[in-house]
């Protein structure tokens, strides 16, 4: 018996990339409802003034992708998704900068011994 290779089917993004509302939508499975509330409750942060005119980064699908997770694995009501957002990314932060930190310190007794 031989084995089906499986098939997998994705789109690489770049952070940088411009996304429209719809792009955005249909990138992340989502209704526009659902991005509009995301946006009314600071998850996303898109340029322009109105939902037609709504660009999007790239890195906000993951926001998007992440917070649909949240609310889906830990049923999170979506202010509860939005904190956990933002605690995430305060961690992130706070590991670059104790990674940075970690690093400058190396260096220093490094040149000192």
């Amino acid at each position: 018996m031989t084995e089906q290779p499986i098939g997998l089917e994705g789109e690489l993004l770049d952070e940088q990339r411009a996304l429209g509302l719809g792009e955005l939508l249909r990138v992340c499975g989502v209704s526009a409802e659902q991005v509009r509330a995301m946006v009314a409750e600071g998850m996303l942060h898109p340029r322009g003034a109105a939902p037609e005119q709504w660009v999007f980064r790239g890195v906000e699908v993951i926001r998007v992708r992440r917070a649909l997770r949240l609310q889906r694995d830990l049923a999170l009501n979506l202010p509860g998704a939005a904190l956990a957002l933002d605690l995430i990314d305060e961690i992130h932060q706070l590991r670059c900068r104790v990674h940075w930190l970690e690093q400058q310190l190396g260096s220093w007794t490094d040149a000192d011994v």
